[in-house]
């Protein structure tokens, strides 16, 4: 004799939870957006920490140019202005900076870069600091020193080096404002909420989801008769 299982022994009874695991309350998840707008609130953050607590670098740039003489052509000063470019930044000529400079070598040298041009025979130097006097001090003694030191050779090279304008004190900070980095931080971590978004596996939240339709458990019943 064949036993037929009802439907309503399998559906849960009205009042008994709606199939819910006693002693669990209803599960709610989280917005799916969320990563976003959390994201935005951690980057604006940490951004506007950084800025507020990082400490204020002024930049100041002198130029050097580099000028032919009696037999010497454009393209050769062109050639040395790449050359004693590149000599900026050693001992020679940060030795005969630390006077007017007021610093040590040691603490000249990550002071201070430099820039040519493959166009014009010119040398940028550019000196930072947190006060904006001693940048442009830096800059300045930097440049005067590689002059010097070029011109000790010119009667060789046919060229002469020549401070073409002196850096001048900086009005403001080059370091990025605590609006700026907030406003960097918070487009960063937007980002970051928006990749983790777009990762984020789906198919455990539709599994999840079809889990909780009400109906569902009694489709499945009235399928197994």
């Amino acid at each position: 004799m064949n036993t037929v299982t009802s439907v309503e022994s399998i559906t849960p009874a009205a009042g008994s939870g709606g199939g819910r695991v006693p002693g669990r309350g209803p599960h709610r998840r989280l917005p799916r957006r969320l990563p976003v707008p959390a994201g935005i609130c951690i980057g604006l953050a940490a951004g506007l920490g950084y800025g507020l607590a990082a400490t204020p670098q002024y930049t100041a740039t002198s130029y050097v140019v580099v000028v032919p003489q009696h037999s010497a052509d454009s393209a050769t000063a062109l050639g040395f202005a790449q050359a004693y470019g590149r000599i900026v930044t050693g001992s020679a000529v940060l030795a005969g900076a630390q006077a007017t400079s007021r610093m040590a070598v040691s603490d000249l040298k990550p002071k201070v870069a430099a820039q040519t041009s493959p166009d014009a025979p010119m040398i940028a130097v550019t000196g930072t600091d947190a006060r904006a006097k001693a940048a442009a001090r830096i800059a300045n003694a930097v440049a005067r020193s590689l002059a010097a030191t070029g011109n000790q050779d010119a009667a060789s090279t046919g060229v002469r080096l020549l401070v073409f304008s002196p850096a001048a004190t900086p009005a403001a900070p080059s370091s990025p404002s605590a609006a700026l980095s907030g406003a960097v931080g918070a487009s960063a971590g937007g980002l970051l909420g928006a990749l983790v978004l777009l990762v984020r596996p789906k198919e455990r939240e539709e599994r999840a989801a079809a889990a909780g339709v009400p109906g569902q458990a009694q489709e499945a019943a009235r399928a197994a008769v």
